[in-house]
């Protein structure tokens, strides 16, 4: 993947204009000329619709968004696609010769292409999940998922023993390093003699590596893991040991049965119903999405009977907070690893100021290397 400066993303998801597209587009919308004919929806993954984690969970909203619509669209799919430009701008032209009206690219590293792409074809409607770019025909769209990551965290501090939880992490960007500081922050909300210990991988998908990852963090001490990773690999090295682990994506109670107790879902069919039923309607504009556990695309999956006494309590009265608006994860008083004051008490951090975050919590142990 490549290395992307952290200066870009203060422009990001919170920007909001109204979409003014051309050739067989109204000038507010992505409506076609040519209502008879469905609309062709296009994805692109970065990993096999197979992965068992992230890959799958979008397949699965696709798959959704068939069910719902039914034959007013039609959807194709390219999996695998790696993060280069020059590979996913190939993959769209090959899409946009399929005929496809609309396109959902679904990671971080595909922004480049998508919006040099987005140029290229502007009768055509895109959507990048995860970035920050946007032109008159290409949004960008994500979740909260770090509201989820704060609850699966209460669950993993309650659960520890050793008081050391291991968390194998992908890339060191700042919605990465965001997942941990919310999931630290739960632990230490219910338990503050916890440390959550980081190993890094640098990749999305890649079962062996992450693994290897798990075991290390294991070897350390850690008697829980979690994960932002797109396999279950860390929950199989964890089963294998005797541990117990937080999951991501989706489920694994069927495929890790003694060592799942609960996992931060994406939800994203809702999502893709929606923001294709709009540009049905004529109604789609390149305003940015980036909701939370109120909107569903983000939650938390039921605790197996591995989980804690009492966890289920402290993460609905978790939930119901945060859902309200009572409070948020990211409220003061925060400090660093360094000790120093990051949120002063009463405060929290501006959605720019989560989406540019460079620095761990206290009660994180690793270091973030220079990007």
């Amino acid at each position: 993947m490549k290395r992307f400066s952290i200066v870009f993303l203060i422009v990001a998801l919170l920007a909001a204009t109204t979409l003014g597209c051309s050739n067989n587009k109204s000038e507010k919308n992505g409506t076609q000329e040519d209502s008879t004919k469905p609309l062709t929806v296009g994805f692109i993954y970065i990993g096999p619709i197979n992965d068992g984690g992230y890959t799958t969970s979008h397949d699965n909203g696709r798959v959704y968004l068939e069910e719902q619509m039914g034959d007013k669209i039609k959807t194709i799919y390219k999996e695998n696609i790696p993060e280069e430009k020059g590979e996913v701008v190939k993959t769209i032209r090959e899409m946009v010769d399929q005929g496809a009206n609309m396109i959902f690219a679904t990671s971080f590293g595909h922004m480049d292409g998508v919006l040099e792409a987005a140029k290229e074809f502007p009768e055509v409607t895109f959507a990048h999940c995860s970035g920050y770019e946007k032109a008159e025909n290409m949004t960008n769209y994500f979740g909260r998922m770090y509201q989820a990551r704060y609850l699966s965290g209460i669950v993993a501090g309650m659960k520890t023993e050793s008081n050391v939880i291991g968390y194998v992490g992908a890339f060191p960007l700042p919605e990465v390093i965001r997942g941990i500081n919310a999931f630290t922050l739960g632990v230490k909300s219910v338990n503050p003699d916890a440390e959550v210990h980081v190993r890094w991988t640098n990749t999305w998908y890649d079962p062996t590596t992450e693994k290897a990852a798990a075991e290390a963090l294991l070897a350390e001490g850690a008697d829980v893991t979690a994960q932002h990773q797109d396999s279950t690999a860390p929950m199989v090295a964890a089963q294998e040991k005797g541990a117990t682990s937080i999951g991501y994506n989706l489920s694994a109670k069927e495929s890790v049965p003694n060592a799942y107790i609960t996992a931060p879902l994406w939800n994203w069919g809702e999502y893709y119903v929606d923001a294709v039923q709009k540009v049905l309607d004529g109604t789609w504009t390149n305003e940015p999405y980036w909701k939370g556990l109120e909107s569903g695309i983000v939650s938390l999956d039921e605790l197996t009977e591995l989980a804690p006494g009492g966890a289920q309590e402290k993460v609905d009265e978790a939930k119901e907070r945060i859902v309200s608006g009572e409070f948020d994860v990211f409220t003061g008083p925060i400090k660093d690893q360094k000790g120093a004051v990051k949120v002063q008490e009463g405060q929290k951090l501006t959605d720019q100021e989560m989406l540019t975050m460079t620095w761990f919590v206290e009660g994180v142990v690793g270091t973030i290397p220079a990007q």
